[in-house]
């Protein structure tokens, strides 16, 4: 702003010295013509000036309105001035060569103490007689250059309360536009990890930032989100972890207490020897899914047959079915090839096959069908067990989630609730999906579609 306004200033001052100078020239130029006129019209030579009949005290009292002028030669020679100056006018030579040779010519210089301006006028357009003769015509400018001064000053002072003004104005602006988002940095940087959910209120109704703070808001109930399952998987995990340390510390104290038979002994190891296999499958799994959600578990694609994968963790499964009398079953038209890792298709059907064995009572059945759809696999494995609650199928892959105990199948259904959340780990990293549902007649039954993605 005063960068602007002092352009603008600048230009005025200069403008209004042109429009002074111009008027100043237009009066000079015409008492030019009219002296020129009274000096040339002697028929016998005599130059004498048109002098107004003014006393000495008039004359100084009009100073400012008087117009001085003086003739010269060529070379310099001063041959007339008007009565009421008593020194020569300022000459300028280069103005006096100029002129001689008939051109109008402008300068400016100092007379008495006082700046003028002049107007060198060739008398040589007016007669031949007076080829070599310059007449100088002089008006003092103290008028015009204290009009410029004061003009200048005005102008100045308005550049300076105009930048004061827009300084203080952005200033205020500034600190009303930046208050809202300080505020809002202010309780972001109030948020710490943990606790009761948060949320930024600060100019939440602000037309401005209220995308801004929705969008904080929505990431902050998702870190709340993230921060309740990291809590819950610990918790859940460290129960997971605790209960076969704490039964095996437990065996192994009894066992201590006193001297026991070699077939008690072997008792107390065999169980022992139960919880650890317990205990390193959880750690395995939650190895497996922590490798997922750092990334760093990555499948080793090549061409694997679906179909025979599920067979043959089928035929591992059929003693544990067998065991509760449950009727295993696999349907498969033809092979179904496809780039997948085989290690982790073998624990995919392993996880859900296992699960629906697990929930499903004596005398049940559990079907496998692998089947092409159109691009992709389809891969479903449903149960004759107790179901899932309708309000419970959007959870069955969350981490260590187990249905209601009056819901739950039998003692032997009992595990560390990992493993529909490895299965569907498993799908996500192939770019599959997997969904939950319950059969019209009773039972879960869940699928899995996977893009084939079968090599040349």
């Amino acid at each position: 702003m005063a960068l602007a306004c002092g352009t603008a200033s600048l230009v005025a001052v200069a403008a209004l010295r042109e429009v002074l100078d111009s008027g100043i020239e237009s009066t000079l130029l015409s008492v030019a013509s009219l002296q020129a006129s009274a000096v040339t019209q002697s028929p016998s030579g005599r130059m004498a000036f048109h002098e107004w009949e003014l006393t000495p005290e008039e004359a100084a009292s009009l100073r400012d309105l008087n117009r001085y002028a003086q003739v010269w030669t060529e070379e310099g020679e001063s041959l007339l001035r008007t009565q009421y100056i008593e020194a020569d006018l300022p000459l300028d030579r280069e103005a006096l060569r100029a002129a001689a040779s008939g051109e109008l010519v402008w300068a400016e210089g100092d007379f008495q103490g006082t700046p003028v301006r002049s107007l060198y006028y060739p008398l040589g357009r007016l007669g031949g007689a007076h080829a070599q003769h310059v007449l100088q015509v002089a008006a003092p400018v103290e008028r015009r250059d204290r009009t410029i001064a004061v003009a200048a000053a005005m102008l100045g002072m308005i550049v300076v309360i105009a930048a004061a003004g827009t300084f203080l104005g952005s200033w205020w602006l500034a600190n009303r536009a930046i208050r809202p988002v300080q505020e809002i940095i202010d309780q972001s940087e109030a948020v710490r990890g943990g606790g009761s959910p948060h949320a930024i209120v600060a100019s939440a109704d602000t037309k401005e930032y209220r995308r801004l703070v929705d969008v904080l808001n929505r990431m902050l109930r998702r870190l709340d989100d993230a921060f309740e399952v990291q809590r819950r998987f610990t918790a859940d995990a460290s129960h997971e972890l605790r209960s076969p340390l704490t039964a095996l510390l437990g065996e192994l104290e009894l066992a201590l207490r006193r001297e026991r038979s070699p077939e008690e002994y072997r008792r107390v190891i065999n169980s022992a020897l139960e919880e650890v296999h317990r205990l390193s499958r959880v750690a395995d799994d939650l190895l497996t899914l922590a490798r997922s959600d750092s990334g760093a578990m990555q499948p080793r694609l090549r061409n694997t047959n679906l179909v025979e994968s599920a067979a043959r963790i089928l035929d591992r499964l059929r003693g544990k079915a067998s065991a509760k009398q449950v009727d295993l079953r696999l349907h498969a038209d033809s092979p179904i090839v496809g780039l997948f890792d085989p290690d982790l298709m073998d624990r995919l059907i392993w996880n859900l096959a296992e699960n629906a064995i697990k929930f499903t009572p004596q005398g049940g059945s559990v079907d496998v069908h692998v089947e092409r759809e159109g691009d992709r696999a389809r891969l479903t494995v449903s149960d004759t067990g107790p179901g899932i609650p309708g309000e419970k199928l959007e959870r069955v892959f969350e981490r260590f989630f187990r249905l209601d105990e009056s819901r739950r199948a039998p003692a032997d259904a009992s595990g560390s609730g990992l493993g529909l959340s490895i299965a569907h780990a498993i799908v996500m990293l192939h770019g599959g999906e997997i969904s939950a549902a319950n059969r019209p007649e009773r039972g879960a039954v869940f699928t899995v579609r996977l893009p084939r993605q079968p090599s040349s």
